[in-house]
């Protein structure tokens, strides 16, 4: 529990007090987010000694178990890193976010959202249960979609948002097909088990789908050559955004996943060769492109992306060095990349702009900041004595080690090397062109010192920078071992992280790269003048915004050929489209049926159902006479009713004549807004087709049904009725099937109920048909006496209906439909005004409060250590009463009976309203 509890708290206690301290002052929201993460962080280091003792911490809570879906959770070395990284870079973005924003800006919107990324990325790296860190996996796309469109009123900002999310989500779908393939071949989707089943998992056809599948969602959620483009585009989010998702946190999550998942997808040669020349081609690719970006966030971003590509690309290796390397990595990127972005942030806080074209010589106005910055942007650089330069050196050696690849292995230490050079020519054109260059002009703001507290996130990280860089075995060494063994999935062999080791190839490569990266810049700044180098070329993102555009320029084309308006051709399109997917099969397999004994036929039966025919014949004759058609469907329904009764099924018989009943009711204050008669409009031709469809609808539904009753079925309904009593605690199998085997079925059912009515609301909203009907036909005084008569009754009916539901005919459902057609009665007896008046309930709450208690009785098995609406039952004895039969699940019932009531009732309160005065919606609030 108290893995889910470090996830939970930025989740709803983060979230909740950003909001609430944001109404005391924008300080209260820092210090109330800053307590959630402190708190977070103290719970993941009393694991400490666990973890660095070599053990793994797992837990589990039954969710749906026959599923294969738990919420399980793990923690270990390598989940202990990024939770590490996730809670202190976090700490240190919300002290600098109190001063980035200005007052303009909603510090508690901002707060409140960066707590619900941040839960979703602890979700991410703490979660055992891959469809669980899926769950999180696509909450991160959503919250950093509304990140990076925080500032909404910028077009460059919803963008950038809407691009994320497409590129991010869409691999995250991907991603979800992966791992369902995953955990089909594993036979579990627990990690423990996946691992397990490592051989299984190689042995498989399907293992290259599913690594393609995952690979996918990892490449376009770290921003990987070709999916780096979106990274660029959302640098419009704010600084302190870019700072935390863009460095330390999202863009990790894929780096993540295949570190994770290494253990079972890793080493193999398909692995390697995918993962690694990605990541290299990446690394270079983007280590180019960003010499040349003038805006700083721009150059950092595609900075991001190409050490992203490092990381991958020490991942994809099968040497369990180039795990430690990865991990080293990691790391470091984390401490200078977040304090670079936070750099940029201060100077386009401080001087009004980021373009590198008109930002020189910083250096005199803000000394302090220019030397944090260059500190961070030689470790960046790999600069001896800085951590960069560290990790930087281990992966020149494993470089060096793929000789087993071929040719490729013979190319990497070359691109690897010219990636370097890249690396330091964009440092060097960073620290340069910002700091110095000579004096700067036509500045929006006067350049200067930023307040003390907005610089010392940066002075902390850059702290780390030189330490690591200096003292790494005393610093993180412990820890990247811990977190490399868990990436490689099993022992690793001994090494050192040291500043010397000797005169070597890597030494040399390193010089090669600092030296050529700082003639190269130096090349293109006094030769070539890079402030005038502005690339056009063909880009991932351009290639994005067209296929964008063609998209929805032949979802307009194919709208205006399939959608006219007209709801008879939809249903013909829908109708015909159902008849050939259902032909096909048979077309294939042929049509037989089965030789099961048939039932007798029975008068009463016979009756009931050409009835039932007739009505439905006749409905469709005079269906233009709305009134005639409404009293024939209403036949039909009682017809269905009966059959349900016959076949001994009375909780149906009794939901389908309740609904009749609302369903007239609501279809009669409808043709209030309607003429009598409705338009002759379908041509021969037309009515033909129809015709044709349905008949062969008919028939097809028919010979279906037929071939599936004739055959012997083994039905689930007696496991229902040998189970209702012993687990659910009830004799009424149908209820206990909705209200606890079903129960999330049920849960589901009701909020669409719910959504719908609130729908049908929105619809009607400023909808009003006056119409001039005498106040005899608008009051009866017959139909007014009888409503109050029967409305005390019908109440009592109802509460004796929900009150036996568990062992008799009944339920919270019919409960709900017997109310409602009591207060139906009302509106029409009374009219709308009077009666809403009267009751002085707003509906849409009672529908919130229904779907509410529903919810909170299914979490509350949670706290008994059950999975989702467990219920449970006994007998208490009560005075005078006795013992008496009562279940949890009554409390559920009740969600569904008032879900029910207040759906019914705001429908029609809204068609009531519509059809007489704009104000007689009174008990109708939004």
């Amino acid at each position: 529990m108290t893995l889910l509890t470090i996830i939970l708290l930025p989740m709803l206690a983060g979230t909740t007090l950003a909001w609430l301290a944001a109404r005391v002052s924008r300080g209260a929201s820092a210090w109330a987010v800053a307590g959630v993460t402190l708190c977070s962080l103290g719970l993941l280091l009393g694991f400490s000694d666990t973890i660095f003792s070599g053990q793994k911490v797992i837990s589990s809570i039954p969710w749906m178990p026959e599923l294969g879906i738990n919420f399980a959770f793990r923690l270990d070395g390598l989940g202990y890193l990024f939770t590490l990284l996730i809670l202190c870079i976090g700490l240190l973005i919300i002290l600098y976010a109190k001063y980035y924003l200005s007052e303009s800006d909603s510090i508690g919107k901002f707060y409140a959202l960066l707590m619900l990324f941040m839960s979703a990325m602890l979700g991410i790296v703490l979660t055992e249960n891959i469809l669980l860190t899926f769950v999180f996996w696509e909450l991160t796309s959503l919250s950093s979609f509304l990140l990076i469109g925080f500032w909404n009123h910028k077009s460059e900002s919803r963008r950038g948002a809407r691009m994320a999310l497409t590129v991010t989500g869409g691999g995250g779908l991907a991603m979800l097909a992966g791992f369902l393939l995953l955990g089909h071949v594993a036979g579990s989707y627990e990690l423990t088990q996946i691992f397990a089943a490592r051989e299984t998992v190689l042995a498989s056809p399907l293992y290259m789908p599913i690594l393609i599948l995952i690979l996918l969602g990892a490449f376009t959620k770290s921003a990987q050559f070709p999916f780096h483009f979106w990274l660029p585009q959302a640098m419009a989010a704010p600084t302190p955004v870019s700072a935390y998702l863009h460095s330390a946190t999202m863009v990790k999550a894929g780096v993540f996943m295949l570190a994770r998942l290494y253990p079972v997808l890793g080493g193999t040669y398909d692995f390697e060769i995918i993962v690694s020349v990605v990541g290299l081609t990446t690394m270079a690719f983007a280590a180019y492109v960003a010499i040349f970006k003038h805006d700083l966030k721009g150059l950092l971003a595609y900075s991001t992306i190409s050490h992203l590509g490092l990381i991958i690309f020490l991942i994809g290796l099968s040497s369990p060095l180039s795990a430690a390397a990865a991990v080293f990595h990691i790391i470091n990127h984390a401490t200078f990349k977040a304090s670079l972005f936070m750099v940029a942030g201060i100077i386009d806080h401080e001087c009004g702009t980021r373009d590198m074209r008109r930002l020189r010589g910083l250096f005199k106005f803000m000394p302090y900041t220019a030397t944090l910055a260059m500190v961070a942007a030689a470790s960046m650089a790999g600069v001896p004595l800085f951590n960069g330069f560290l990790s930087k050196e281990m992966f020149f050696v494993e470089s060096l080690a793929l000789s087993h690849l071929g040719w490729f292995g013979s190319v990497a230490p070359v691109v690897v090397t010219l990636g370097g050079v890249f690396s330091v020519a964009y440092s060097a054109r960073f620290v340069h062109n910002v700091f110095f260059n000579g004096t700067p002009t036509d500045l929006p703001h006067t350049p200067h010192e930023p307040p003390r507290f907005m610089k010392m996130p940066v002075e902390l990280l850059v702290v780390l920078c030189i330490l690591i860089g200096v003292l790494p075995a005393l610093t993180v060494a412990p820890l990247v071992f811990l977190a490399a063994v868990d990436v490689f999935g099993g022992p690793i062999p001994q090494y050192t992280i040291a500043i010397w080791h000797g005169f070597n190839t890597p030494l040399l490569m390193s010089a090669i790269a600092l030296l050529g990266g700082v003639f190269m810049f130096w090349l293109l700044q006094k030769k070539f003048n890079l402030h005038l180098i502005a690339p056009k070329a063909l880009n991932g993102h351009r290639i994005f915004v067209h296929t964008i555009e063609t998209l929805l320029t032949f979802a307009r084309w194919m709208t205006s050929r399939l959608q006219n308006g007209s709801l008879q051709r939809y249903l013909a399109i829908l109708i015909a489209s159902v008849i050939v997917l259902g032909v096909w099969p048979f077309m294939q397999f042929g049509y037989n049926t089965g030789d099961a004994p048939l039932t007798p036929l029975n008068a009463v039966a016979v009756v009931v159902w050409a009835t039932a025919i007739i009505g439905s014949l006749a409905t469709a004759v005079w269906h233009r006479q709305r009134l005639v058609a409404v009293i024939l469907v209403g036949i039909v329904g009682l017809a269905t009713a009966l059959t349900f009764a016959y076949f001994s099924a009375p909780d149906l018989a009794l939901t389908q004549l309740s609904v009749e009943v609302v369903s007239t009711a609501l279809m009669l204050m409808a043709l209030a807004l309607l003429p009598l008669n409705g338009p002759k409009e379908s041509s021969f031709l037309r009515r033909s087709r129809d015709i044709t469809l349905s008949v062969l609808a008919g028939a097809g539904v028919t010979a279906l049904m037929w071939a599936v009753l004739t055959r012997p079925n083994a039905s689930i309904a007696w496991y229902y009725l040998a189970e209702s009593v012993v687990r659910g605690g009830g004799a009424n199998v149908v209820n206990v099937i909705l209200v606890d085997f079903r129960g999330f079925d049920t849960f589901g059912e009701i909020t669409v109920l719910g959504i719908a009515a609130i729908g049908a609301l929105s619809l009607m909203e400023g909808l009003s048909m006056e119409r001039k009907l005498s106040p005899a036909l608008l009051n009866s005084v017959m139909l007014s006496v009888a409503a109050r008569i029967l409305l005390p009754f019908a109440l009592l009916v109802s509460v004796y209906i929900f009150l036996r539901g568990h062992n008799l005919p009944g339920g919270g459902f019919i409960a709900g439909l017997i109310t409602s057609v009591a207060l139906v009665m009302q509106y029409m007896a009374s009219g709308s005004a009077e009666t809403s008046s009267k009751l002085k309930l707003e509906f849409p709450k009672l529908i919130g409060i229904g779907v509410l208690i529903a919810g909170l009785t299914g979490l509350g098995s949670f706290v008994f250590g059950s999975a989702f609406l467990t219920s449970t039952f006994g007998h208490p004895a009560l005075p005078l009463i006795g013992e008496i039969p009562l279940a949890s699940a009554a409390a559920f019932d009740l969600g569904v009976f008032l879900t029910v009531v207040g759906a019914t009732l705001l429908t029609i309160s809204a068609l009531s309203g519509a059809s007489q005065r704009p104000d007689a919606l009174a008990g109708v609030s939004q």
